[in-house]
C-alpha cells in the first residue's frame, strides 16, 4: 500500500471522525462547565466568608455605638453633678420591679452607704422617686410614675399647687387645681417642697392636656414626665434632707461612704 490507507481504514477514519470530534466538544464543554462549577463554589464560599465578616464588623459597630451612648450619659450625670454640687450618693439601677401599683428600682446603695428610708432619688433631668426600703447594700426605690405615688407639686409658672399621681406608663396626672387657675400646655411642673419630703422647685415634668369638666370645681390635667423611667441606668440619692430625715424616724447617721 506504500503507506498509503487502504479503503477500510478509511471508512474507520472517516466513520470515527465525527464521533472523536464531538467526544471532543462533550470533554471541552464537560471541562468549562466543571470550571464554572469550580468558580461558582468559590464565589459561595467568598460570599459566606464575607456575610460572616460583615455581621462581625455590625456586631462591633454596634457595641462602640451602645459604648459611646452609655459614656455620654455617664458624662451628662456626672457634670449634672458637679455643676449642681448638692449632697448625694451615686447609685447603680441593677433591677425593677414592673408591678403596677408599686412600681419600684432596685439600687446598689444602702445602709453601709449612708441610704435611709425617705430619700430622694434624682437624675440631671429631675426626680426619680423615693426610697422606700433599706438593707445594708441595697435600696428600693419607689418610681414617682406609680400609680402608688404622690407628690406636692405646683406649676412653675403661675404657681398654682396640686398633688400629682402616677399613673404608670401614662405618665402623671395633677389633681385638685382649680378651673379657674392659669394652666396650659407645655408648662413645667415642679415638686412644691410641702411636707418636707421633696424639695422645692425639682423637675417633675410639663403639662400634656388641660381639660375642663362641666361638673366639678377641678380641671383634669396630664403631665408628661420628664424623666424617662424605661431608660435609667443610674441615680443620684440627694442626701441634703439626711439629718433632717434621720431625725424625724429616730436614727442615729453614721458618715456617708461614696
Amino acid at each position: 500500500m506504500g503507506g498509503r490507507f487502504g479503503v477500510v481504514q478509511q471508512m474507520i477514519m472517516q466513520g470515527l471522525g465525527p464521533v472523536q470530534s464531538g467526544v471532543s466538544k462533550l470533554i471541552k464543554s464537560f471541562r468549562v462547565v466543571t470550571d464554572d462549577y469550580l468558580i461558582l463554589w468559590s464565589i459561595r464560599d467568598d460570599n459566606k466568608r464575607l456575610r460572616l465578616l460583615i455581621a462581625d464588623y455590625q456586631q462591633q459597630l454596634d457595641q462602640y455605638r451602645e459604648a459611646y451612648a452609655r459614656n455620654r450619659y455617664l458624662e451628662n450625670e456626672l457634670n449634672f453633678k458637679r455643676e449642681e454640687n448638692f449632697p448625694s450618693l451615686t447609685a447603680r439601677v441593677i433591677g425593677k420591679d414592673p408591678s403596677f401599683w408599686f412600681q419600684t428600682l432596685i439600687v446598689d446603695r444602702g445602709k453601709s452607704g449612708g441610704v435611709i428610708e425617705g430619700m430622694v432619688a434624682r437624675t440631671s433631668l429631675g426626680v426619680v422617686g423615693q426610697v422606700i426600703q433599706v438593707s445594708d447594700n441595697y435600696s428600693k426605690i419607689l418610681l414617682t410614675n406609680a400609680p402608688s405615688s404622690a407628690v406636692d407639686a405646683m406649676i412653675q409658672k403661675s404657681r398654682v399647687r396640686g398633688i400629682l399621681k402616677g399613673a404608670a406608663d401614662k405618665g402623671y396626672v395633677l389633681y385638685y387645681v382649680l378651673k379657674n387657675a392659669d394652666v396650659e400646655v407645655g408648662d413645667r411642673v415642679v415638686t412644691a417642697g410641702i411636707g418636707g419630703v421633696f424639695p422645692s422647685g425639682l423637675p417633675l415634668g410639663t403639662v400634656s392636656a388641660v381639660r375642663s369638666q362641666r361638673r366639678g370645681m377641678f380641671q383634669e390635667i396630664e403631665v408628661a414626665p420628664i424623666v424617662d423611667f424605661g431608660q435609667l441606668e443610674m441615680v443620684f440619692i440627694d442626701l441634703s434632707e439626711r439629718q433632717k430625715i434621720a431625725e424625724e424616724m429616730g436614727l442615729m447617721v453614721k458618715p456617708v461612704v461614696e
